[in-house]
């Protein structure tokens, strides 16, 4: 169990902070650019949650927890090295993917196909579900990034990935299930 007795510490005065592992980074470092942003990702889905009821609500509830699961995997290098540790760091399984895939698919079963693109909006959800969706964009291509020059673990991406489209198809979802979308209209203030 985690205890913070203490919320400030001053380690983090200089620019740096502590991964996982105990490593000392830069705070601008690409490893914590991306966790931070996926916890970014996690700050948007709380706002979220403030307008979901029902199963929506429990689902944003997962996935808030999943995604703190997230942060702490990238903030913990060296997967190689999960083995050899007395408590192994954190790591995210397929299983969550496969989850994700599993509801994405049952919500999109409910959905008409899309005959044009979507504007963020609609419903006061379904637009704080979009903004889930792009917030979650850029952790993908940051931990997408950071898996070009340092060990990732794979499911991470595939994670962040799966999320995505699960923030798209839950905002149809919550606009009338796609009944209420806001179509793009190609050249209409031209």
């Amino acid at each position: 169990m985690v205890v913070l007795s203490k919320i400030y510490t001053r380690t983090g005065d200089a620019g740096q902070t502590a991964l996982g592992n105990g490593t000392r980074v830069a705070k601008h470092s690409p490893r914590v650019s991306a966790y931070g942003t996926v916890d970014e990702t996690n700050a948007t889905v709380g706002l979220a949650r403030l307008h979901a009821t029902g199963e929506a609500g429990e689902a944003l509830k997962r996935i808030s927890n999943d995604l703190f699961d997230l942060g702490a995997d990238l903030c913990t290098p060296d997967r190689h090295l999960d083995a050899t540790r007395d408590y192994p760091a954190l790591r995210m399984v397929e299983a969550q993917v496969t989850r994700l895939e599993r509801e994405i698919d049952a919500m999109n079963d409910r959905l008409t196909p899309l005959r044009s693109f979507i504007l963020p909006g609609g419903s006061v959800l379904a637009a704080q579900l979009h903004l889930c969706r792009t917030v979650c964009r850029r952790a993908e291509r940051l931990v997408v990034e950071l898996a070009a020059e340092e060990d990732v673990n794979p499911e991470a991406v595939r994670y962040l990935n799966r999320l995505s489209d699960w923030f798209f198809v839950a905002g149809r979802i919550a606009n009338d299930d796609g009944k209420a979308d806001v179509l793009w209209v190609p050249g209409l203030t031209r």
